[in-house]
């Protein structure tokens, strides 16, 4: 069975809209899958409630198993992951990337240290690490911070009271083509009054070959530790102290440098007390510090050759601390009504040091020189009321109140050159808001319909305002600030044979932060010089997805969904740059008693709407892209009580393809010239292990 490169995707597609939902339901809020599942997930869980899709982490999946964060949310339909090498791949939620996305580890924000994107906040994501993932879709929450126009993801950890001295935990092995290799070691310790939870991963992969047979500069490694002790005096108090470190090296296939350091160091504490009154359900608090230290050069993982204009190697090595918390109790304000009011605040600064002669004057040696300081405080609140009968009204407001400050004395122009900024020492204030209002109407079956409104105002982030110039100078700091307002509607089913979800929205972006490459600027004596510059266009989308899962008799069922959206850059009369194109997928799953198995068809049109040289912080639009389809299997086994073994083919075909919105590739001294874009790995066969052991509660 194939799958061709235009006319596959559209007989894959039309099958689709006689389905409507996802794989098992996977864990709700404060639930923990005990065991392994049996079964390889292909597409995401059927919606948990309106908007909201809940993870298992630790769940077999196809493609192979993720290594980041990014790789994490790949089955969710509306996300794509832009390449960059073997790792540290950008997420992107309905053609919204970069801080439209907001994403929490328990509670906490990483922002990454490179200019580039070397090191997106996902890149110190171990999925397996958690117990797991929440994706709120759209500007439909107001609890976790701002700017959330694209949508909120949450990696969470489950906190529990111990019913008795126990030790249980969870452990896993995975290998795989290319020399992949994945260890994780969770375990949990304690009584009724002490926990004691720690973890560790490893993960690892050489280059990748593409579906023609070239290798791809893609090499990894990367490690972490978590270590969390909690006190729980009763069954409603918990008091938690967290710390983590975590550090690795990547290559990278789409630049001149690749990645020899990123180390993470954390220290957390949180509080959380229930039922402390009638009227007060909960408490929680927390604060936490995150410290991001990075650095990339162009020798350490690569050949470098000297030349008369580079004698010598360079290296950069930025870094980013960032600290917060946030205080918020549960109101009990009626046997129908349930509302959640509190505040948070973040501050953190960037700096950088580097070294265009890293051999005779080490970047080590160099002052750290701050370039950037940011700080928010937000106030929020949000209700949920039940209705007589099946109806349901959720809604919440907040608002912030950002400071900046442009601390950079001069502004680099290029590999050899800098100019006075013009902004050096400025600062700036905001007050912005957001907000959302959605109706929600249970039906029979399980089933539910849905109509919001949301509105997102994002302040711009380091990249956009700092890492970037504006057309008229060599900074961006007066970048104005994003509003996003958007309408979601859609339908949930999740009972009977056949189950479904479909969701649709259309938003309208006012100011939205536009990132263009190779704009040509005056450069002095040397004529021109191309840059990339930040700007304010206005921006509309609009879209959705639709998921559905058909049991048949003997154990046999089909899982399908399909993504689709659409943007245009309304300012500029053109089609707005890095939406990913139409796509869909199609798994036939057989699961019995002991043994599943599995085949996944996934087809992606062609993208002909494109603004070259346009697009956001993580990449732009470098041209149309073909249609593909990629054709994989899968199996699982039980093979003992609490141990599964699965097992997958991805890209069968071994298929030469690269995602519309991955990087545009480079030369790398050694490897074959790629491409224009950096391939998607060839054919890939992988096994995993995985086993749960102890008292379970």
């Amino acid at each position: 069975m194939g799958v061709g490169r235009v006319g596959g995707f559209w007989m894959v597609a039309a099958s689709l809209p006689v389905m409507a939902g996802g794989a098992p339901e996977g864990p709700k809020e404060g639930k923990v899958r005990e065991t392994p599942s049996a079964v390889v997930e292909v597409t995401a869980p059927l919606p948990s409630e309106p908007l909201v899709t809940v993870l298992d982490p630790r769940g077999a999946r196809q493609p192979v198993p993720a290594q980041d964060g990014a790789d994490g949310l790949r089955t969710v339909p509306g996300f794509s992951v832009v390449r960059k090498g073997g790792s540290d791949g950008d997420p992107v939620l309905r053609g919204m990337a970069g801080s439209r996305l907001l994403l929490l580890l328990d509670g906490e924000q990483i922002l990454g240290g490179c200019g580039g994107r070397m090191d997106p906040p996902t890149a110190y994501v171990f999925p397996e690490s958690f117990d797991r993932i929440t994706v709120v879709k759209g500007p439909q929450t107001v609890l976790h911070g701002p700017g959330n126009s694209a949508g909120t993801v949450l990696f969470e950890r489950t906190r529990e009271r111990l019913a008795g001295p126990s030790v249980k935990g969870y452990a896993s092995a995975m290998g795989g083509s290319f020399g992949r290799d994945d260890e994780v070691l969770d375990v949990t310790g304690g009584n009724r009054d002490i926990v004691v939870r720690g973890t560790g991963t490893r993960s690892h992969a050489g280059d990748f070959r593409d579906g023609g047979g070239a290798s791809v500069h893609s090499f990894h490694t990367r490690w972490s530790a978590n270590l969390a002790l909690g006190w729980t005096p009763g069954d409603d108090t918990r008091l938690e102290v967290t710390t983590a470190r975590s550090d690795g090296e990547a290559a990278y296939a789409d630049r001149g440098v690749d990645g020899t350091r990123f180390r993470r160091e954390n220290a957390g504490f949180r509080a959380e007390f229930r039922r402390v009154a009638s009227w007060l359900e909960k408490v929680e608090f927390q604060v936490f510090r995150n410290y991001v230290d990075h650095i990339m050069d162009n020798y350490s993982l690569r050949t470098f050759t000297p030349t008369v204009m580079a004698p010598e190697p360079s290296a950069m090595n930025p870094d980013r601390t960032t600290t917060g918390g946030r205080l918020a109790g549960e109101l009990r304000l009626g046997a129908s009504t349930l509302a959640t009011l509190g505040l948070d605040a973040q501050r953190n600064e960037h700096t950088g040091r580097m070294s265009m002669m890293q051999w005779s004057m080490p970047e080590e040696g160099m002052p750290r020189v701050a370039d950037a300081r940011f700080r928010n405080a937000g106030l929020f609140g949000e209700a949920r009321h039940a209705f007589t009968g099946a109806d349901r009204v959720v809604g919440g407001l907040r608002v912030d109140r950002w400071r900046a400050e442009d601390p950079r004395p001069r502004v680099s122009t290029g590999m050899m050159g800098s100019s006075p900024n013009p902004t050096a020492g400025a600062r700036r204030k905001e007050t912005l808001g957001g907000g959302f209002l959605r109706y929600e109407r249970g039906l029979p079956e399980e089933a539910t319909w849905y109509a919001g409104i949301g509105r997102a105002e994002r302040f711009p982030d380091y990249w956009e305002a700092i890492a970037k110039e504006s057309l008229a100078s060599v900074s961006a700091f007066g970048t104005r600030p994003e509003r996003t307002t958007q309408v979601d509607l859609g339908w949930i089913r999740r009972a009977g044979p056949l189950q479904g979800s479909l969701s649709v929205f259309a938003n309208r972006v006012s100011d939205y932060i536009l990132i263009q490459s190779n704009v040509m600027k005056p450069a002095g004596m040397m004529g021109t010089r191309a840059a990339t510059v930040t700007r304010n266009v206005d921006a509309a989308s609009y879209g959705g997805e639709a998921t559905g899962m058909v049991r048949f008799a003997g154990g046999l069922r089909l899982d399908g969904s399909l993504a689709y959206v659409r943007g245009r850059n309304r300012t500029d009369g053109l089609a707005l740059a890095q939406i990913p194109p139409l796509e869909a997928r199609l798994g036939i799953v057989y699961q019995g008693d002991t043994w599943s198995a599995g085949l996944l068809t996934r087809g992606v049109a062609r993208q002909d709407r494109v603004a070259v040289n346009q697009g956001t912080i993580v990449g732009q639009d470098l041209g149309p892209t073909g249609g593909f389809g990629v054709l994989s299997l899968n199996g699982a086994w039980n093979a003992a009580p609490g141990l599964v073994v699965s097992f997958g083919v991805d890209n069968l075909a071994n298929r030469l393809y690269a995602e519309h919105v991955s990087r545009g590739a480079t030369a790398v001294p050694g490897y074959a010239p790629q491409t224009l874009r950096v391939g998607e790995p060839g054919r890939n066969l992988w096994v995993k292990l995985a086993y749960a052991f102890g008292a379970c509660h």
